[in-house]
């Protein structure tokens, strides 16, 4: 935003700096010359008799006792007092002006030597260069605690950027993808118009689901990091019941078996998207599993202040190495098993935000006898009425 050009913040402290300076010592001189004009006549008074000799004795014109003659004591009057002090002291407050400037100078150049260097990397920041940092020394006050929070904000805009640079490419990966095979069969049609339609069809139905697949995932991704929903009152256990229902044909097909437990674990939050969060990781546990003889546990608690969802499934060892990269978008594990079902690549992904738009933390931690724990852990709110209803209701 353009803005008219005014007085630099140093001169703006220069200013405010002399003339504090200058307004003390007028008020001193002010004290100094009201408590001299107690003690000084308006006119000349002829005071005491000096003693002959210059001695120090004090007569007065009728004091016989002193012989010879005396002379009288000068006593100066207002006027007097006036031609000595008032040029003395204008003098004074000249010095203190001119004093006042220089030291201010001195004195804000230094003070805003920080600011100096944050609006330098500020400038830099703003023409795209999120490497820089302040590194401000010497000892905490307010502009190295802006300093450090400037650098704190500047790490995170680096990361946060470096990772929206890997998921747009990961993402024109992913969907350049089904966009080439969908070409390529289109073209095999065109070229071959004798050839049986129905496969073709089929295969085109399979990509564009994909695409579509892929398309509502990104979608979701971007709501839950917007947080564009509405929070209401939801209970954890009853959206992890609902997605692990809906899953269990899934697991029964697999040959998996899994059991719930846990009991009322309320917070606020939007259903649609904590359905999503729970749907993801039962989905999860569910195809990166050893078929046939694998297990689920999905489980739910509430702590002091906080509800916790809690999800494990047997699988092949995962190290902490590969387990670290499971959150990133389009990382499914170079060790975990694969299947038709392995989905888009941003099951954890979407939990991550999900969770993270809740104000809650998501922890992955590889079980020592294979396959993965995952807990989510959200901010636990007071049970409505309707909570107990809808549980006895449900029992």
């Amino acid at each position: 935003m353009a803005r008219a050009s005014g007085l630099s913040v140093r001169l703006k402290l220069t200013l405010s700096y002399a003339g504090f300076v200058l307004l003390a010592g007028a008020m001193l001189l002010a004290v100094v010359w009201v408590f001299l004009l107690r003690y000084v006549p308006e006119e000349t008074n002829v005071g005491p008799l000096l003693s002959p000799g210059g001695a120090d004795r004090v007569a007065t014109a009728l004091d016989s006792s002193i012989p010879g003659p005396v002379r009288p004591l000068f006593v100066p009057n207002r006027s007097d007092l006036e031609r000595a002090f008032v040029p003395r002291a204008t003098a004074m407050l000249v010095f203190l002006l001119v004093f006042g400037l220089l030291g201010g100078w001195i004195l804000a150049g230094r003070m805003l030597a920080p600011l100096t260097r944050i609006t330098a990397a500020t400038r830099r920041a703003s023409s795209g260069s999120l490497s820089h940092r302040i590194r401000l020394e010497g000892r905490g006050d307010e502009f190295r605690e802006l300093a450090d929070a400037f650098d704190a904000m500047l790490a995170q805009l680096e990361a946060h950027v470096a990772e929206q640079r890997r998921f747009a490419a990961n993402a024109s990966h992913e969907l350049r993808t089904p966009l080439a095979i969908t070409q390529t069969l289109l073209e095999v049609a065109r070229n071959s118009p004798n050839r049986d339609t129905g496969e073709l069809v089929e295969r085109l139905h399979a990509v564009n689901a994909r695409a579509i697949d892929l398309t509502q995932a990104l979608l979701l991704l971007s709501r839950a990091d917007g947080r564009s929903f509405t929070r209401e009152p939801v209970d954890l256990s009853l959206i992890a019941e609902e997605a692990t229902e809906t899953l269990l044909p899934l697991a029964e097909k697999r040959g998996l078996t899994l059991g719930t437990c846990g009991d009322t674990t309320p917070t606020l939050g939007s259903h649609a998207l904590l359905l999503q969060l729970s749907t993801n990781l039962v989905h999860n546990a569910i195809v990166h599993n050893l078929p046939g003889q694998g297990t689920i546990w999905v489980s739910t608690r509430v702590h002091s202040s906080s509800v916790v969802l809690t999800v494990e499934n047997t699988g092949e060892q995962l190290t902490q190495e590969v387990v670290a990269t499971l959150l990133e978008p389009f990382q499914r594990g170079a060790e975990r098993i694969r299947t038709d079902h392995t989905g888009v690549g941003l099951g954890l992904a979407i939990v991550s935000s999900i969770a993270q738009a809740h104000d809650g933390t998501l922890t992955l931690t590889p079980r020592a006898a294979g396959g993965l724990r995952v807990t989510v852990q959200l901010p636990a709110s007071p049970p409505p009425k309707d909570f107990k209803l809808e549980r006895q209701l449900e029992k």
